[in-house]
């Protein structure tokens, strides 16, 4: 499954093979974006109020955060294709039960269903291209990650529009019931152009239930569960929860220090000092770029008095420069220029933020957008393709999806920090002290960023 190159050419992956790949990349990304317009329709069919219906958004998020890794796991231990499979019946069975639900319940199992299922779409697609790439010294993969990057990406920006054009037509059943057939493609292309595993579990089930740690899996969900609600609401600490976590957080890793094949490997994290540091920058890049994709959204519309569509088509360019710009940048492996540039944009567009006021030119609300949406493309693409190189192969799936986890992390810290700083209103001085906050957050992050690729380059020279 490649595109057969000419002697002296460099071996890339075929699109019948990346064809599948992206399908089920999207449907985690897509189906994160495309609630957001089906809430009050959903509220209003069962009787329940907002605070009942957010409890989708916090279903899918668990449920993708914990999932991500875990299914990573799963690709490590049965083979990524089998793993890819499954999850794609999870997503069918779970657009299904959305469909037919009868009560808010139902919807929030469906819910679940549908990140766990959507959760196996990247971890496994990481570790297939891995598999492809060994045995080939001129493979490239670049524009493979690119293409996964721009399919979650696009999707995400889709996802709304695409959802008021569901509910338009048929309402929001159907943005469930889209899964069903999309499952379907995605298990007939899998089975048609994706190759068969390699590796076969030979070993009994209790030697399979060991290398899956399910006491650490147990730990890690809990401790997540935890963390996304304590950072849903920082202005008002539950601290009893706040203990909780930590409580769960200390058993999580004292169990994965003990054990002989844990479910995330601590030890190599701290070693791996380069892939720490990437997850850390992941954890930064999307708590800048959501923050502003949720945070000035608010404020255009409260404050700038902006109509919901005239605040869309100010945010789109952040959407299509992330989109535009991330594969130039990824079909030339350009990880360093990516990585720099996503903490100069940030530093940049958190300044513009400072001069905005309600009288602010629209032009200038578009430019700074824009702005953004070089941070949040080339940070996708820069921190994946330095994943990708720092994780052992044999441990790519996990590691993928642990970044996607702390993606979500950031995300819910983002939610933390708009609502500290607006509070009732999204008032000027509200996104001011955003600014301020953003401004160190992408100093920090290219600080980070320049002193590990100094350590990177010494390293080289020294290793030469």
């Amino acid at each position: 499954m490649y595109t057969k190159p000419a002697p002296g050419q460099a071996e890339t992956p075929n699109w019948r093979l990346l064809t599948p790949l992206l399908l089920g990349s999207a449907l985690n990304p897509i189906n994160s974006s495309v609630i957001a317009t089906t809430l009050v329709a959903v509220g209003r069919a069962f009787g329940v109020g907002t605070a009942a219906t957010a409890s989708l958004v916090a279903a899918l998020y668990l449920a993708s955060a914990v999932g991500q890794p875990a299914m990573g796991k799963l690709a490590e231990v049965f083979g990524p294709r089998r793993v890819f499979l499954g999850g794609l019946v999870i997503v069918g069975l779970g657009g299904l039960l959305g469909t037919v639900a009868a009560n808010l319940p139902m919807l929030i199992a469906a819910r679940v269903l549908l990140g766990i299922g959507t959760s196996a779409g990247y971890p496994t697609a990481m570790v297939i291209i891995r598999s492809w790439s060994e045995g080939r010294p001129t493979a490239r993969t670049g524009g493979a990650l690119g293409a996964l990057a721009v399919a979650g990406q696009v999707t995400a920006a889709v996802g709304l529009p695409l959802g008021g054009l569901l509910i338009a037509l048929g309402g929001w059943r159907v943005t469930y019931a889209m899964n069903m057939p999309l499952a379907v493609i995605g298990l007939i292309l899998t089975l048609l152009w994706v190759p068969r595993d390699q590796r076969t579990c030979r070993t009994g089930w209790s030697s399979t239930i060991r290398d899956l740690d399910p006491g650490g899996l147990i730990l890690f969900a809990g401790s997540i569960a935890s963390l996304l609600y304590v950072l849903s609401d920082l202005e008002h600490p539950n601290w009893p929860v706040v203990g909780v976590c930590i409580l769960l957080l200390i058993c999580f890793l004292i169990w994965e220090l003990r054990i002989g094949k844990p479910f995330i490997d601590i030890r190599l994290i701290a070693r791996n000092r380069a892939l720490s540091r990437t997850y850390l920058r992941v954890v930064m890049t999307f708590l800048l770029s959501y923050t502003i994709l949720f945070g000035l959204t608010q404020w255009l519309v409260e404050s700038r008095g902006l109509s919901a569509g005239q605040t869309g088509l100010v945010m789109l360019p952040m959407s299509v420069i992330a989109i535009v710009i991330s594969l130039p940048f990824a079909r030339r492996n350009m990880i360093r220029s990516a990585l720099v540039l996503t903490a100069v944009a940030g530093i940049v567009g958190a300044a513009s933020l400072m001069a905005f006021t309600t009288e602010t030119p629209l032009w200038v609300l578009v430019a700074v957008a824009a702005l953004f949406g070089i941070m949040s493309g080339l940070g996708m693409i820069g921190n994946q393709a330095a994943l990708y190189r720092q994780a052992p192969a044999e441990n790519v799936g996990v590691a993928a999806g642990l970044m996607r986890t702390f993606m979500y992390l950031g995300a819910i810290l983002s939610s933390g920090l708009i609502s500290v700083s607006f509070g009732e209103n999204a008032t000027d001085e509200g996104l001011h002290a955003i600014a301020v906050v953003m401004i160190v957050l992408a100093a920090v992050l290219l600080v980070l960023t320049v002193t590990g690729l100094l350590r990177q380059r010494r390293r080289s020279r020294k290793a030469s």
